[in-house]
């Protein structure tokens, strides 16, 4: 069936269509924001609590050991995805979905009651590595799951619209990340969160997983993993390899985009001078806002006109417009907000909202959490992860100008995966 006999086929029945989907919906972006919340969290208290959960007299030390934590969440996410792919390309979304978000809630809660290094020696820091590993195992293969689950339960003229209200659940986390941060250093102040009110940001993380554990569980198993399911077979990798390499390629551009525009876009305006830290942050979170609204009309506009088209767009306007715009912020043309908003809402919005979608339909439905989940979260762990410490490598070397061509040739690096990802196996309507 065409795109235009999809469309006309919801017509008559748009209440039922316009229903359809949207307690999975709901499913899906909650975990974005327990996995955006718990990812951040780790990494906005690492300066809190690495004096209590790392032996030794040197704080940067302890602190750079807490980051290594930190790291080594990313380097387990391939694993994870490959392994709660096949857990969900075998028994299901759903299930899939509802693993992962156990793993997640309890590694939280885990940490939250971790003993110091005072108590229990280097046991505590081997402890946290161990549960930070246990995280980014759920998350790897949380991303893939919830990719596949709402591209096989949106209503056919909705996909994409559906795939940018999903993946806003990660940029709802990183808010109320912040927010509970900036809550906690209010009411305590710092030396009341080093002293173990970080905890209290590990014990909030752990509800948000149960209240989303709970909203999968009454969530239903997507139809197309029910019927092909008496079909599924063992993965066999070989046969998409074409589409799983385009798959790594088309992720490079959109995970440095958004590491660019969120997490190291405050420091590289605090390097050129063009903004404080402290302030770049907080100019942060409108821009966050504005990027939701517009992954939605991306969305809306990908429904109409195709994926494929608009998610291009979005990686061509990263490649012509990231130097134009950090040299304005350099050279103090335009402010930081004014900077962080036009490439987020340009450039970003229109990649990670489609991306996930996306790809999840290049791939059959008995292989596609595994084929998809392991390429994304690959290119996430080597080119999304290491970007902020790439970044500023470069600016301690004294090469901060050549982070926005890094960034500019990596989005042309994603246009080729474009080029190899087969439209043949994408779903009604997405080319």
């Amino acid at each position: 069936m065409t795109q235009v006999d999809d469309t006309l086929a919801t017509r008559p029945g748009r209440s039922a269509v316009s229903a359809k989907g949207r307690r999975e919906l709901l499913a899906g972006t909650v975990g974005g924001v327990v996995e955006s919340f718990d990812w951040t969290i780790y990494a906005v208290l690492a300066p809190y609590f690495a004096s209590q959960m790392f032996a030794g007299n040197n704080e940067l030390t302890k602190l750079l050991a807490a980051y290594a934590g930190f790291a080594v969440s990313f380097v387990v996410r391939p694993f994870g995805s490959y392994l709660l792919g096949r857990l969900a390309d075998a028994r299901g979304r759903r299930f899939a979905l509802m693993v992962s978000m156990i793993a997640i809630c309890l590694g939280s809660l885990l940490i939250a009651l971790l003993p110091t290094a005072a108590s229990i020696g280097v046991a505590a820091p081997a402890l946290l590595v161990l549960l930070r590993a246990l995280q980014g195992v759920a998350m790897g293969g949380e991303a893939p799951s919830v990719a596949a689950y709402i591209s096989e339960t949106a209503p056919s003229n909705r996909k994409f619209l559906f795939s940018a209200l999903s993946y806003s659940g990660v940029i709802i986390g990183n808010v109320l990340c912040f927010a509970v941060v900036g809550v906690l250093l209010l009411v305590m102040g710092k030396p009341g969160v080093v002293d173990g009110g970080w905890r209290i940001g590990f014990v909030i993380a752990a509800v948000f997983g149960v209240l989303a554990f709970w909203v999968r569980s009454i969530a239903a198993e997507s139809g197309e993993f029910e019927s092909g399911k008496r079909e599924a077979q063992r993965p066999k990798l070989a046969g998409h390899m074409r589409n799983m390499i385009a798959v790594f390629l088309m992720t490079t551009g959109v995970t440095v985009g958004y590491y660019l525009g969120t997490t190291y876009m405050p420091e590289y305006a605090a390097q050129v001078g063009a903004a404080p830290a402290a302030s770049s942050n907080l100019s942060m979170i409108p821009s966050l806002l504005l990027l939701i609204a517009a992954m939605a009309v991306f969305g809306i506009l990908a429904d109409r006109f195709g994926g494929m088209r608009v998610f291009r767009i979005g990686l061509v306007l990263l490649a012509l417009c990231t130097v134009p715009l950090m040299t304005a912020l350099a050279q103090g043309w335009l402010p930081v907000w004014a900077v962080t908003t036009l490439y987020l809402v340009l450039g970003v919005a229109p990649t990670i909202a489609l991306a996930n979608v996306l790809s999840a339909r290049g791939f059959p439905v008995e292989v596609r959490v595994v084929c998809m989940g392991v390429p994304s979260t690959l290119s996430i762990a080597l080119f999304g992860g290491t970007f902020p410490l790439l970044a500023q490598g470069l600016g301690a070397a004294g090469y901060l100008a050549a982070v926005p061509w890094v960034a500019a040739t990596v989005a042309v690096i994603a246009l080729v995966g474009t080029a190899l990802f087969k439209q043949d196996r994408i779903g009604e309507g997405l080319a």
